[in-house]
């Protein structure tokens, strides 16, 4: 699996490199802890708030430096998965880093591990000085300082537990998202079949009962409400085939999603490509998800960017789908903003997926969507792109 970080180990001297870090940084880490204890202190009396917006910052990108070196040493990926605060204004981020479990982590190994842990990689560094004991640093400092970076890990990540709960939060939170919609989806086609099929279907039956009366008396007009009966038979099949159109497309079912996404391209003001890199089909559900959050993003590019021109890449690897959309547009997009880029990610937490945007000032806009699933064999060709 890829982690972002070489294959080849680090060698002896990096190790020690690393554990130089560490000592440079424990004065840091010392006086970060002391603010991070007196602000939490005197937050009774609002003196330490302002300490703790300032200390806690610093001991995440303290912890978030040992991260990275101990994904360097150990070969695989330390995340520090806390809660979102992107967006939140201080009090409500100061509220969240709080309640955290992963911000008393840090503080439990500022207070515990990085005493252990600054003794370990002084005798890395000694080795190195200490002439006589070259041989010793040689093969000894990659086994100190993965122990090192071990004890680093313990805290620094998440246990099982913590995953397991984060999960069943994750899991329980998407379901209520995903029933909420469900209803709200209900609803919305028993309106539109109300309002649209259903009326016609009445007035239909209107129509033909007095066309039946008037066949002994007057048998021309009857002729003529009968062909008015056609005509709004028509008009309500059209109604009932909208209806379906937003249940699942008939393209998406004969195309498949890159066929669809391409079709949706075709009908933009602004130029859009394609490329698909999808060697077979996400399972119906999923395509649909990501079909119509893709179809919510290419209309917010055409309403909201100002684009000159737009991209959708579709690609799978490891397990996961992967779905950018882009424009070189001006940029600002923020999902917590309306109501249609919420919805995406609620369609798309339904299936564990995720939502990603990056969208500086004056662009451009990417919105990566990713779902989890397997691949069938492709039931048509797959589309060389569009523009």
């Amino acid at each position: 699996m890829d982690t972002g970080h070489p294959e080849k180990p680090p060698s002896p001297l990096q190790l020690t490199g690393f554990a130089a870090l560490h000592l440079l940084m424990f004065p840091l880490v010392l006086v970060t802890v002391v603010f991070v204890v007196v602000g939490g202190v005197l937050t009774v009396v609002t003196v330490g708030i302002p300490i703790m917006l300032a200390a806690l910052p610093a001991l995440h990108w303290i912890t978030d430096q040992h991260r990275q070196m101990a994904a360097r040493t150990l070969g695989y990926a330390v995340p520090a998965n806390r809660l979102p605060t992107d967006g939140a204004p201080l009090m409500k981020r100061l509220q969240i880093w709080a309640t955290d479990p992963m911000t008393w982590r840090e503080l439990t190994w500022a207070l515990v591990i990085v005493p252990i842990g600054f003794v370990l990689s002084l005798l890395t560094v000694l080795l190195l000085l200490i002439v006589v004991t070259g041989a010793f640093w040689w093969y000894g400092a990659p086994h100190i300082m993965r122990l090192r970076t071990s004890l680093d890990r313990v805290l620094l990540s998440q246990g099982h537990t913590e995953k397991l709960e984060r999960r069943v939060a994750s899991l329980t939170e998407s379901r209520a998202a995903t029933v909420d919609h469900s209803a709200a989806e209900l609803r919305r086609i028993e309106r539109d079949l109300h309002d649209g099929a259903q009326a016609r279907l009445v007035a239909l039956g209107m129509t033909l009962g007095l066309a039946e009366d008037l066949f002994a008396r007057d048998p021309e007009a009857a002729h003529k409400l009968v062909t008015e009966a056609r005509d709004t038979t028509g008009a309500a099949l059209g109604d009932l085939r909208s209806v379906v159109r937003g249940i699942h497309p008939p393209v998406l079912a004969d195309r498949g999603l890159s066929g669809a996404v391409e079709a949706l391209a075709l009908d933009m003001a602004v130029p859009v490509r394609v490329q698909n890199g999808l060697s077979g089909r996400p399972p119906a559900p999923v395509e649909s998800a990501v079909y119509f959050a893709v179809a919510e993003c290419l209309a917010n590019i055409g309403k909201h960017a100002g684009a000159a021109n737009g991209w959708v890449e579709l690609a799978w690897a490891e397990g996961t789908l992967s779905t950018t959309v882009g424009d070189d547009g001006r940029g600002g997009a923020d999902p917590n903003r309306g109501t249609g880029m919420r919805g995406v990610m609620r369609r798309l937490a339904a299936f564990d997926g995720t939502m990603r945007v990056s969208s500086p000032a004056d662009g451009p806009t990417l919105i990566t969507l990713e779902v989890p699933c397997v691949l069938s064999s492709p039931k048509t060709m797959p589309s060389s792109g569009t523009a």
